[in-house]
């Protein structure tokens, strides 16, 4: 293991790149954060979620797009990284099935670009942040790296997928290491508004009714944030040549469950309004993350109970 000084990290301004950026920060390590502040959801979020490192003379912000191949290229060119932690994309399963052509071009050719620009600068080893969505529709679990993962059912996860075979392309061709991380339903602090535990808090505590779609039984494996950073900062500084790793908690709960801790937690009693299944939603999620701890030592520490606690916290603070 070798300690990357400088990395430049995509997506910076985001729920996971600020809170991986904040734990770099905090170890002494010199950051570059790339956003386009995309309006997929409020640029005032994204700012505040940057508002500790922007105090930070160990962080540059540079606002831009990740297609942007002389951007990209000049960044590389002018600071050493020593690995670049690509979290930027169109997120989302349900938004990509009403966008998919922009979906595509964002994250895969945005991918491509970082890609070849690392080649182009030496940059010895890339993170790339994929998803769980690659997995579709499974009915049993855990699931494992080495999986058959070639059904998605969403223009999201098929250009996740994209994104992994690009890369173990560039590690073939050219030996660069590039690590793919598939994330787990990741939450806590400064989760995006569109999520369902942020959704469904803000709109309990407003006595406004929470959509659930289906009825309620859809398993996902929760993950806290902190957990997801930590596991990100071990991957920047482990060469592996390349590789595919679960962050998941390696536990999993209805939607159901999930929603009755909430209710504990804020002390208020939802209102609930099943209506029909999503199309792009997959029934279940777990991870198995044995390779993960075997490879980085990736260990998720906080249950869903405390991990819900931060998160409304957070949100306490905001209000």
């Amino acid at each position: 293991m070798s300690r990357s000084e400088t990395v430049l990290v995509t997506g910076a301004a985001g729920f996971i790149g600020s809170t991986l950026v904040d734990q770099l920060l905090e170890e002494g390590r010199e950051v570059i954060g790339l956003d386009s502040f995309d309006p997929f959801y409020p640029e005032e979020q994204k700012r505040e979620n940057l508002a500790a490192a922007m105090r930070s003379s160990g962080f540059r912000l540079v606002e831009g797009d990740i297609r942007d191949a002389a951007l990209v290229d000049s960044l590389m060119g002018e600071t050493g990284v020593g690995c670049i932690v690509h979290l930027a994309a169109l997120a989302g399963v349900r938004p990509s099935l009403e966008r998919p052509a922009a979906y595509a071009d964002v994250n895969v050719n945005g991918t491509a670009v970082l890609l070849e620009a690392a080649v182009r600068h030496d940059c010895p080893r890339m993170v790339f942040a994929s998803s769980s969505s690659v997995y579709g529709e499974r009915t049993s679990g855990p699931f494992l790296e080495t999986d058959r993962v070639d059904r998605p059912i969403s223009p999201y996860a098929a250009t996740k997928k994209a994104g992994e075979l690009l890369a173990h392309s560039f590690h073939s061709a050219h030996g660069l290491d590039v690590t793919c991380v598939r994330f787990f339903t990741a939450y806590g602090p400064r989760q995006r508004p569109d999520l369902a535990i942020r959704r469904f808090a803000e709109r309990m505590r407003a006595g406004e009714p929470i959509p659930i779609f289906g009825d309620g039984s859809v398993v996902r494996d929760f993950t806290f944030v902190g957990d997801v950073a930590d596991g990100l900062v071990r991957a920047v500084d482990t060469s592996l040549g390349y590789a595919i790793l679960n962050f998941g908690a390696g536990r999993s709960v209805t939607l159901l469950e999930m929603i009755e801790v909430l209710e504990r937690t804020l002390g208020v009693e939802a209102k609930k309004d099943f209506q029909a299944p999503q199309v792009g939603d997959v029934p279940r999620t777990l991870a198995d993350v044995t390779a993960a701890r075997q490879a980085l030592g990736y260990e998720p520490r906080v249950q869903l109970e405390e991990g819900i606690a931060r998160f409304v916290a957070w949100l306490d603070a905001k209000s």
